[in-house]
């Protein structure tokens, strides 16, 4: 159905009318100093006159009635459209420090870094959450909010492959992820608030210890589910040969645990790409938060019609008049 924003602008379509219909101010008859000869105009001629003298007010007259229409801003209402309500509201805190940079995962038979690596699986993981509101924050000397909560996955997915290693810093600010993440869920009354926080490092950095973002976590029921990434071997080639190294040995996992833990959330521990697959599968597994059932009516603009066509009027009459003058100028 037809549904006008501003209905309340009909009511000027008449104004016309009322100004033609003013009374006129009287003037005194001047008697012409020179009498002109009455002169005979038969009925075409009149007629034609006539015409003429009334083509502009009815052109005129469509483009005030088309401009009224438009400016009430006339919508076509669909019908009602069922919003999903059972979704979960996760942010995602992902690490950009220098050693996420370190070669170690495998991804389709090569070799990639951390980064890379992450952002292919959990770009997956973001494509399968349906209906789910999805926040990501990216942190390095400092934590920054890449995008606020939405349904938007495509974009969250996008953020997250446009992010590149140094954006933010070289070092690992991870209390202050966790306290932005605390600070965006603060407005949210009734949500599982759930932080997914990805690092393979230590805190390094940050005005706010992970113990004090802790405290945070817990006094808003915020659950943290927390990912340590970085294999436990790694072959390292050197000019005096090869040599096996661990090049997860900063990864503070104690903290990380004790986050997960006293939130009420889970530590994991991803040594490659197989065993980060898995653990976003178990994530998949969180229960979904109850909302009440919400519809929508998708609304579609359609004041360019009447905007579109009382232009057309005026350029046509225009290019009408101009050609008609031409033309008798020419006989």
């Amino acid at each position: 159905m037809i549904h006008f924003a501003w209905p309340w602008l009909l009511l000027l379509l008449p104004l016309p009318l009322l100004v033609y219909w003013l009374p006129k101010k009287n003037t005194r008859q001047t008697t012409a100093a020179l009498v002109v000869p009455h002169i005979q105009v038969n009925n075409q001629v009149k007629a034609q006159y006539q015409q003429r003298k009334k083509t502009p007010l009815i052109i005129m007259s469509l483009c005030w009635l088309l401009t009224v229409l438009a400016l009430s801003q006339p919508q076509w209402l669909g019908d009602a459209i069922d919003i999903p309500t059972q979704a979960r509201e996760m942010m995602i805190a992902v690490d950009l420090s220098g050693s996420m940079q370190i070669e170690d995962m495998s991804l389709r038979g090569s070799a990639v870094n951390r980064l890379a690596m992450l952002k292919v699986v959990l770009g997956n993981f973001i494509e399968r959450r349906v209906g789910d509101r999805l926040g990501l924050i990216l942190f390095a000397d400092d934590a920054y909010m890449q995008t606020p909560m939405t349904f938007d996955r495509q974009t969250v997915k996008q953020m997250l492959n446009e992010s590149v290693l140094g954006l933010v810093g070289r070092k690992t600010a991870i209390g202050d992820a966790i306290a932005l993440a605390v600070k965006r869920f603060d407005a949210k009354e009734q949500s599982n608030k759930v932080l997914l926080l990805l690092t393979d490092g230590q805190n390094t950095a940050g005005k706010i210890s992970p113990e004090q973002a802790l405290e945070l976590a817990v006094a808003k029921n915020i659950t943290i589910y927390s990912i340590g990434i970085g294999a436990d071997v790694m072959i390292q080639q050197s000019l005096f040969g090869s040599r096996r190294v661990n090049p997860s040995s900063e990864l503070d996992e104690e903290t990380l645990t004790k986050l997960a833990e006293q939130t009420g959330g889970q530590y994991f521990r991803a040594r490659n790409s197989q065993g980060m697959e898995q653990i976003y599968q178990l994530l998949d597994q969180l229960e979904p938060l109850e909302q009440e059932q919400q519809q929508m009516r998708p609304l579609t603009a359609l004041f360019y019609w009447p905007l579109s066509l009382g232009l057309l009027l005026v350029f046509g009459y225009l290019c009408a008049v101009n050609i008609s003058s031409i033309y008798r100028k020419t006989t």
